[in-house]
């Protein structure tokens, strides 16, 4: 009879081990709650940089280029290019931009020139990186 009897006890210790308690899933829910609380600021100030970031036109490493309709750099003297913004464009003006307005300050044909430029952007020049934020799904 003593085996019969250690099979219930087993049978419990071994429902213990696989099923998690009432408290050890209340234990869980807390820090999920703790941790999607903690990562929702997060999610917001990671936007508000993305659109406060900014994209000059040209970087300052090639201030002194004109832009030119496609958007490559050349030289002052280009006809139809554009001279350099002399600022740069903030995160939320180039993404209205994207979705179809102007840059501020800028001629129907210089906003085509500096958003193609923008578009152009690659890994390690300056803007790269708010440009490509931008584009990131929210």
């Amino acid at each position: 009879m003593e085996k019969h009897d250690e099979q219930p006890e087993q049978a419990e210790e071994a429902s213990r081990l696989t099923a998690p308690s009432r408290r050890q899933m209340l234990m869980m829910g807390a820090v999920a709650t703790s941790a999607i609380i903690s990562i929702r600021p997060a999610l917001a100030q990671t936007a508000g940089s993305v659109m406060n970031c900014e994209i000059p036109v040209p970087d300052m490493g090639r201030a002194g280029h004109y832009i030119a309709s496609d958007g490559q750099l050349v030289a002052p003297d280009t006809p139809g290019a554009f001279p350099p913004t002399g600022r740069a464009f903030k995160g939320e003006e180039v993404k209205a931009a994207m979705h179809g307005r102007s840059l501020p300050g800028t001629s129907y044909e210089q906003n085509k020139a500096y958003m193609n430029y923008i578009r152009r952007l690659q890994a390690g020049n300056s803007g790269f990186t708010c440009y490509a934020s931008l584009q990131m799904p929210r």
